[in-house]
């Protein structure tokens, strides 16, 4: 399973990275130090030349690539001003506007840090929906961690729920589109998707037989 953190810290030591490699560590049962960790701070001029030029240097592509290919995301953050950080935020968009299906279906777990708890709830405010939007497959359980929690149990039970839920995720969600091979072995065409839950095969939806909500409400009408 190829997990993927990406760190918007900016502080040597970082806890936001270190917040990322406990999560992923969790997830993958990998020693922090085999955890694949994109660092924004690294890759902020790229980022800024990325919105001006509309090519990524090399760094960057080859981070944009990894988010790509994984088969989950850890994103983890610093608070500032009640959100997520500029940077955070830039390396995402300059993401989307490269491929906009980059997160479509993909599992990605959300994780902040900051120095109080009463900014807890910028996963939910924030982070939750940016990644809602993308299309990503959101994990249930973030994990936000203020400066009094490290060392803390609840923190520890937070990461393990959290990771845990990653790798089911990554591991029972199949990729979609053309080509893509389904749970039953075939292959889905580019108009259908077929997803599995635990070993059996939803019903399959195809976008050719989805009726116009015009013409439904036209049949209504004259049944009525």
């Amino acid at each position: 399973m190829n997990i993927v953190v990406v760190s918007a810290g900016l502080s040597v030591p970082s806890s936001t990275r270190l917040l990322g490699e406990r999560l992923a560590a969790a997830a993958t049962g990998q020693a922090p130090s085999d955890v694949p960790v994109i660092e924004l701070r690294d890759l902020a001029v790229d980022i800024a030349h990325n919105f001006t030029s509309g090519f990524p240097a090399p760094a960057l592509a080859e981070a944009m690539d990894a988010v790509t290919g994984a088969d989950g995301v850890i994103v983890v953050t610093p608070v500032f001003s009640a959100s997520y950080s500029g940077l955070f935020k830039s390396f995402f968009d300059v993401l989307g506007a490269r491929d906009r299906e980059a997160l479509a279906g993909k599992p990605v777990l959300i994780a902040a840090t900051g120095g109080t708890p009463r900014h807890s709830l910028v996963l939910e405010h924030s982070l939750r929906p940016l990644f809602a939007h993308l299309r990503a497959v959101v994990v249930p359980t973030g994990v936000y961690a203020a400066s009094q929690d490290w060392g803390d149990k609840g923190l520890d039970a937070r990461i393990d729920r959290a990771a845990g839920e990653l790798a089911a995720l990554a591991g029972a969600l199949p990729a979609v589109g053309d080509g893509t091979v389904n749970g039953n072995g075939s292959e889905a065409d580019g108009d259908a998707i077929r997803v599995t839950r635990g070993g059996a095969v939803d019903d399959k939806f195809d976008a050719r037989n989805v009726v116009p909500f015009e013409e439904q409400l036209a049949a209504l009408r004259s049944a009525g």
